[in-house]
């Protein structure tokens, strides 16, 4: 009587059994991880109200304010500064140049590519 077929039987069953363990194993982790997750969720605090939510100034927003500016040189020397050593520690700030409209580009003057030719037109 041939008997082989009854050791690969065997050896697959050990096999389907290692593999059911492995599942098993697999969804204990999912469902701890998902009860690790409520218990943190309990622990944090709870949404703010409506009442507590930001609200905007009494004034309105705030808004961009757009004004020409007097440049801030940069003090010429021989050797490179660092940021620490440019007067104010770069947060001096600039006086208003005064109303006026910004200045704007004319047609056919240097642009931004700086050769102020006809370019691709």
């Amino acid at each position: 009587m041939n008997t082989s077929w009854t050791d690969i039987a065997a050896g697959r069953g050990a096999l389907a059994g290692g593999l059911i363990v492995a599942g098993v194993v697999v969804v204990a982790v999912l469902i701890g991880a998902f009860w690790l997750g409520v218990r943190v969720k309990r622990r944090e605090p709870p949404r703010p109200t409506p009442a507590e939510q930001p609200r905007p100034p009494e004034g309105g927003p705030v808004r961009e304010v757009m004004e020409n500016r007097e440049p801030d040189e940069v003090p010429r020397s021989d050797h490179r500064l660092t940021p620490h050593q440019m007067p104010g520690h770069g947060t001096a700030g600039t006086r208003g140049v005064g109303p006026g409209e910004r200045p704007r580009w004319d047609q056919g003057s240097g642009g931004s590519f700086g050769s102020g030719g006809a370019g691709g037109r």
